[in-house]
């Protein structure tokens, strides 16, 4: 057992394993959820607690952007649009926010105050109440720069909890992926490239779709640490059966996926903040792709379906066809990027 490395931070492979290995191993199956809610028993964006006849959403998450101002955004935009687009895949609507900061010794109190007024620009937009938090400061050289935890609340009265995948599903995209991994991956290496963040919340969006075809949506996600191959790929194992998609339906810039192409980094693998994905039972995907796209997700497109496995060895993997014809597997790779998101 070695240290820890920034690969178990990405959110893929290694991050599952050493959640699985160092908490919720350790976790007796009777304490891993509340009667009648969700959580460590199925490791989705969030916990589900049943009140009644209403459902609460929690989720937590800790933002460790660098650098802190990004083209498109900054890590206060990103903490608040993060984490209400965790609960909006989760079928429930945000309603209150709670954050952490802690921040270096000697940060300067104008970029501190210029995050802060980023992130309530983003709860206050989409009527999210701010109701408490906490604030620390470390020594300097102790932590870097600043650290923002999240926490949030939502509603739902029917929560998506993503165990009911099955074959025949179709697999939806509701947006251009990888804009945010790019961007920081440009603001990293000083290029100079026209790529912005695509950090924002997608209650407007995707949250109606989801409440309005809510018996047609199997499991939903936002694709960020990780990317779109991390999310595919924790579903496909989790349902045992082959998700296969189609490479050239993926919409993604052209400039991104130039630049990715340059860089040498797979677009599947690079985060994104303001993108879902959706399995939607087959026969409902066209219906969903219209009403994302009226709603201004006009890039929404299906990518592919999840398929009985044609091999042993396929069984729990995701497998593209690319543009040329051929078929190749898409693994949960980490993408090993200080501090994206």
């Amino acid at each position: 057992m070695g240290g820890i490395t920034l690969a178990h931070g990405a959110g893929a492979r290694e991050t599952w394993e050493i959640v699985e290995r160092l908490i919720r191993s350790k976790v007796p199956e009777e304490l891993r959820r509340t009667p009648g809610g969700f959580g460590l028993d199925v490791l989705d964006d969030g916990a589900v607690i049943k009140v009644g006849d209403t459902y609460i959403v929690v989720t937590v998450d800790s933002y460790t952007v660098n650098p802190v101002f990004f083209p498109g955004g900054d890590i206060g935009h990103l903490a608040a649009s993060g984490t209400i687009n965790d609960l909006v895949v989760m079928g429930a609507r945000p309603v209150a926010f709670m954050d952490s900061i802690v921040v270096e010794e000697g940060f300067p109190e104008e970029d501190l105050g210029r995050i802060v007024d980023s992130m309530m620009r983003v709860l206050f937009s989409e009527g999210v109440a701010l109701i408490g938090g906490d604030f620390k400061v470390m020594p300097r050289g102790s932590i870097d720069r600043v650290v923002v935890t999240a926490t949030g609340i939502g509603v739902s009265k029917s929560p998506v909890i993503d165990t009911s995948i099955g074959v025949g599903d179709r697999i939806v995209v509701t947006g251009p992926i990888a804009q945010h991994g790019a961007a920081i991956l440009a603001a990293q290496l000083g290029v100079n490239v026209k790529i912005l963040s695509d950090s924002r919340p997608l209650t407007r969006t995707v949250l109606p779709v989801i409440e309005g075809l809510r018996s047609a949506i199997t499991a939903a996600r936002d694709a960020t640490r990780g990317g779109l191959a991390a999310v595919l790929n924790e579903w496909a194992r989790s349902c045992g059966c082959t998700i296969v998609i189609d490479r050239g339906s993926i919409p993604i810039e052209e400039e991104t996926r130039e630049f990715l192409d340059a860089m040498g980094v797979d677009p599947l693998s690079m985060a994104c903040e303001g993108v879902a994905v959706l399995a939607v039972r087959k026969g409902f995907e066209e219906r969903v792709v219209d009403e994302l796209r009226r709603l201004g997700e006009k890039h929404a497109a299906v990518i592919g379906e999840v398929v009985e496995p044609p091999t042993p060895f396929l069984k729990g993997r995701v497998v593209a066809r690319t543009e040329v014809g051929g078929k190749v597997l898409v693994e949960a790779r980490s993408v090993n990027l200080p501090r994206i998101c």
